[in-house]
């Protein structure tokens, strides 16, 4: 939360920041994904700065839709949506075209 919170504040200490603040500055795409729960009210605070500055925030969060079997296979539903962010293609699970039953 501390990369977050520097971003947010626009201080470029080192070559994360300095990288994010570029990206931002230039209205590029920068997706910041967060691992560390629960949040408080600065974390937010931040999220929400660097959401009205451009950035995209996607919690480190697994999804169970596709129902991973291994945890290999709940990591990659954290790392499919980053690469769907990113506007990369790829063949993965998506909601309503599954043939697997719930």
């Amino acid at each position: 939360m501390g990369t977050l919170g520097r971003i947010a504040g626009g201080i470029s200490n080192d070559l994360i920041t300095r990288a994010a603040d570029v990206v931002l500055k230039e209205r590029r795409k920068l997706i910041c994904v967060l691992r560390d729960t629960p949040y408080n009210l600065v974390h937010i605070r931040n999220m929400q700065t660097v959401t009205e500055a451009g950035g995209i925030i996607c919690p480190a969060t697994p999804s169970f839709y596709s129902r991973p079997q291994t945890i290999e296979d709940v990591a990659a539903t954290v790392v499919d949506r980053v690469i769907d962010l990113a506007g990369l293609e790829q063949d993965t699970f998506r909601w309503g075209n599954n043939t697997q039953a719930i």
